[in-house]
């Protein structure tokens, strides 16, 4: 029997050794013929009239074991209740088992052990929700990926939010994350974008299928500026001159306004580099050692189809160029010889050809598509301002920038609701809602929720309303037991499988969903909870607890917000 339980949450790591002991009885006094599951899962009830926690592990054991899943449920609590387990739960602190539904068990905790997650939180500090979920998990992260040829766009900025919080959760989870933006420095693009400054400069028009806009006036300023002979090149060097020059300037604006962004890569990777010591011809020359590679019709084609792609596809043209996809096979390559064993890609909703053929690629190389493979796809963004979809960049002639959206907005609003939603779905992001202060406004809401939590610990300061020392003991948890604090301490509780669960199916937006329940959950706890002394109103225990619990959630606002990249004020 084989667990792969997220341990980063004490209690499930409890229970599971538990239930382990459990079924082991169960088997060797020949009540269960079958105990082999791959993880025992328990899962945080919504519902505190169905315990703390639900486990379907019977469900899993019944048909192995030729048996209902209420008979296996059955049969297991009669095993729990025996006085050989007396001890685990006590230190687990359970309360009561009952069987529900088709034959899932909930887990009843006794009210100081709901309360033991306030130690853990405050034990751990800016670790709490981290884990080993994903532990082993070597993963390249590529998003963004822009051209050097221009401002980054809306599609850009949704990846730049989406793709930095990815990253920070899955290296909570456990995981070895590597982010990386690979340079489209290769290609007819780069002549055309050369073309555009030098005719720019030369106050000509703009060629045809060049580059528009003010930037790239702008930058042809700049690169004169600089290098005034520039211009009095001859064609080819000029052209060689404007491309180097505008790539340079432009790539290092694209660093400057994702640094401000709050999004950092690890790695900036040149598809230029790939061409460097005959590297894309090693590693053509290594799918055909796997008989992966064909020729035809003058051409050299890599047999993808045999991996679910629509078609094979072309590596090198009958007149000798290489086709886009040899660096995308050479890229992928790459990142295998670097030790990576999963690959991520965060491509916009015009990549979705690519799918199939990445993953059609990392089958001829010998991978397993389905685990070596990931690819995103997100969906378009439409910004609205006083009730009209807004379009052009000043700047940039064509979308809205990132750069500008920041000044509109703010990287913190920006973010949030960059991540927020699925990226699979298409959203509006609306300008007026994001600069309001009020509880319509997700990321204000949130943030609202830790000024207000650091605003009651200032005042405990002045009252002499001190926390209580770690661990807290039983008597003080006990003191919870209003509906209002058990709620907060089980939402508090979830964080850690909230992480796990985000990291291993890839959905950073579950971190802004759960951090907008949380905020919800504390204000209703301050509303019904009397968290300060009133008046002459002497210090209490009550009050010391819950000035506690108020310091714990501020902490796990904060941990989730630094997992999205926002950041957690202390007053708005």
């Amino acid at each position: 029997m084989s667990n792969n339980s997220n341990n980063s949450d004490p209690q499930v790591a409890a229970l599971t050794n538990l239930f382990i002991s459990v079924l082991q009885s169960a088997k060797s006094t020949g009540q269960l013929t079958s105990i082999e599951v791959k993880k025992i899962e328990f899962s945080r009830t919504k519902n505190r009239e169905h315990g703390d926690f639900a486990t379907n592990i019977a469900l899993n054991l019944a048909k192995e074991n030729s048996q209902t899943p209420k008979n296996v449920a059955e049969l297991l609590l009669k095993i729990l209740n025996a006085t050989d387990f007396e001890k685990a739960k006590l230190e687990i602190g359970i309360n009561k088992f009952e069987v529900a539904g088709p034959g899932f068990i909930n887990i009843f905790l006794q009210q100081g052990s709901r309360g033991q997650v306030i130690n853990q939180i405050i034990s751990a500090g800016d670790k709490y929700g981290s884990g080993n979920s994903m532990q082993g998990s070597r993963i390249n992260l590529e998003f963004v990926s822009a051209n050097p040829t221009g401002p980054l766009h809306l599609g850009h900025t949704r990846w730049a939010a989406v793709g930095d919080g990815l990253a920070r959760t899955l290296k909570a989870a456990g995981a070895t994350v590597s982010s990386e933006f690979y340079i489209n420095d290769r290609g007819n693009q780069m002549d055309l974008f050369a073309e555009s400054l030098l005719n720019a400069a030369n106050n000509q028009p703009v060629p045809e299928d060049g580059y528009n806009g003010e930037y790239i006036k702008d930058l042809a300023k700049i690169i004169v500026k600089k290098n005034p002979k520039i211009t009095s090149l001859k064609d080819a060097e000029a052209i060689s001159a404007f491309r180097s020059a505008g790539y340079e300037l432009q790539l290092q604006e694209q660093k400057e306004v994702l640094n401000n962004f709050r999004t950092k890569f690890d790695t900036w990777f040149s598809e230029e580099s790939l061409y460097q010591d005959n590297f894309v011809d090693k590693v053509i020359e290594k799918y055909r050692s796997k008989g992966k590679v064909f020729s035809e019709e003058g051409a050299t084609w890599l047999r993808t189809t045999e991996f679910g792609d629509d078609k094979d596809r072309v590596l090198v043209k009958s007149d000798g160029a290489y086709a886009y996809f040899a660096s995308d096979i050479a890229y992928y390559t790459s990142k295998r010889e670097r030790g990576f064993n999963l690959c991520i890609y965060l491509l916009g909703a015009d990549h979705h050809g690519y799918v199939a053929r990445l993953k059609a690629a990392a089958g001829c190389a010998g991978d397993n598509p389905e685990s070596s493979v990931k690819v995103l796809i997100g969906q378009m963004v439409k910004i609205m301002e006083g009730g009209q979809e807004l379009k052009l960049s000043k700047r940039a002639g064509t979308i809205i920038t990132l750069a500008e959206l920041v000044e509109k907005v703010g990287v913190d609003a920006a973010r949030y609701t960059l991540m927020r939603y699925p990226t699979d779905t298409p959203m509006v992001l609306d300008v007026d809602l994001l600069k309001k202060h009020t509880n319509d406004n997700p990321v204000y809401y949130v943030q609202y929720a830790h000024a207000r939590i650091c605003a009651v610990l200032r005042n405990a300061t002045e009252l002499k309303v001190n926390t209580l020392p770690t661990p807290i003991k039983d008597d003080f948890l006990n003191l919870l037991v209003h509906e209002r604090e058990i709620d907060l301490l089980s939402a508090l509780a979830k964080f850690p499988e909230v992480v796990a669960t985000s990291a291993q199916l890839l959905q950073p937006h579950r971190i802004c969903r759960y951090l907008e329940e949380l905020a919800g959950v504390y204000h209703r706890f301050y509303n019904d909870c009397r968290v300060l002394p009133m008046g002459e109103e002497k210090v209490g225990e009550i009050h010391r607890i819950r000035v506690t619990l108020c310091l714990a959630t501020a902490q796990v606002i904060k941990n989730g917000l630094n997992l999205i990249g926002v950041e957690a004020p202390e007053r708005m």
